[in-house]
């Protein structure tokens, strides 16, 4: 009895979270905005990559839903990067981190029609600092209501 009970406490007792490196997407909520109520509006990306970690897809899974439901609705999904690189390597990867973002949406039965894409690279920063955090702020997709 003894034992089970020293086996019980010890599964209860919570692990020490480990402290990210500089290449890990940043996934905080103090930066995230919303698409509507409920459904962030952003995705994030490792440092010169453009695929989808499985939180952004989650993210986007709840746009997806939202989306459906409000099939009146068109969307842009803008592409970001940050400072760090060429402002035509920026362009181009922040193309590609829309276009995977607008992709993803597409697998959930969301026509290509209803999202347009575009990259502002590292022109408009959600964080203007240079440092890591503000580049992992930076490195985003966000979907933004179509006028």
């Amino acid at each position: 009895m003894v034992l089970l009970g020293t086996l019980v406490l010890s599964a209860c007792s919570t692990a020490k979270k480990s402290v990210g490196t500089m290449n890990d997407v940043y996934t905080g909520t103090e930066t995230v905005e919303y698409l509507a109520k409920g459904v962030p509006d952003r995705v994030f990306f490792a440092t010169n990559k453009s695929s989808l970690t499985t939180a952004a897809r989650d993210t986007l899974r709840k746009q997806a839903t939202w989306l459906r439901k409000n099939k009146n609705i068109t969307v842009t999904v803008e592409g970001h990067a940050d400072e760090r690189g060429t402002r035509e390597y920026n362009l181009a990867l922040g193309e590609r981190r829309a276009n995977a973002a607008k992709d993803y949406l597409m697998t959930y039965g969301i026509s290509g029609k209803r999202i347009s894409v575009i990259s502002y690279g590292k022109e408009r920063p959600a964080n203007p600092a240079s440092s890591p955090l503000a580049y992992s702020m930076n490195r985003r997709s966000v979907t933004v209501k179509a006028n």
